[in-house]
């Protein structure tokens, strides 16, 4: 499905990330893993230079690039202070790691991508959907607040950016991600199985498919939608 296709995934260490990059790979897709614990190709999503120099490096090493998928999700220590508690270069940080690296990355990409590629940004339910607190109760814990305002970013951008370049045979969608397990709370596991059609989280391996299919030939008149993998959440 991707043969030969070279493919950077940002974030390709992370949860979700290295499923992509497996995923990727069984498909037949050259991988370049960009991720700051990458063994190969090292790279910070916050420094511009760094994206920069690393699309020059794939192109010239390979004459090509088809996909561009960004699954980074730097943050900072306090992410997940409740609302009344966040300070505010805190969550200036956060929005210039998560959503700020988006505008690089695209430009830098365009340079080089020809008709016939594909950029795949992640997205997630809270980019759609309003936050259910319920099933955060008797956890201690909460949702970020900057977290919907960054993923609705994202996701209206790679709708902007669908319009932009789709005449140059260029494609650009989003995966929005329901709850994927992480060992989290074994009470919020609970309460979010409670509350999902499917009665359970995502497993990290699910979301990967997902983008393979958008990466590929056969989503070639597939450009600008939000492709929601959340087992009915945003459905109810």
């Amino acid at each position: 499905m991707l043969k030969g296709k070279v493919i950077i995934v940002f974030g390709g260490c992370g949860l979700i990330g290295r499923e992509i990059v497996k995923d990727v790979q069984k498909n037949g897709a050259i991988v370049i893993n960009a991720d700051i614990n990458s063994e190969t190709y090292k790279l910070d999503i916050t420094n511009n230079d760094e994206i920069k120099n690393l699309f020059k490096k794939v192109y010239e090493k390979y004459g090509r690039i088809d996909g561009v998928v960004n699954s980074a999700y730097p943050r900072t220590k306090d992410w997940g202070n409740k609302l009344e508690d966040i300070v505010f270069e805190s969550w200036q940080k956060n929005v210039d790691m998560q959503l700020n690296p988006i505008i690089t990355i695209t430009q830098e990409g365009l340079k080089y991508m020809k008709s016939g590629s594909s950029f795949v940004n992640f997205g997630s339910i809270y980019g759609v959907c309003a936050n259910d607190f319920t099933i955060y109760e008797g956890t201690g814990g909460t949702s970020p607040a900057a977290y919907p305002a960054i993923k609705a970013g994202i996701i209206q951008f790679t709708k902007y950016l669908a319009s932009y370049v789709g005449h140059k045979g260029i494609r650009a969608n989003c995966v929005s991600p329901g709850g994927v397990f992480d060992n989290q709370n074994p009470i919020f596991v609970e309460n979010y199985s409670k509350r999902s059609p499917m009665k359970r989280m995502a497993k990290p391996e699910e979301m990967a498919p997902a983008v393979s299919f958008l990466l590929s030939d056969g989503a070639s008149y597939i450009t600008g939608i939000n492709l929601m993998v959340d087992g009915g959440w945003s459905a109810i």
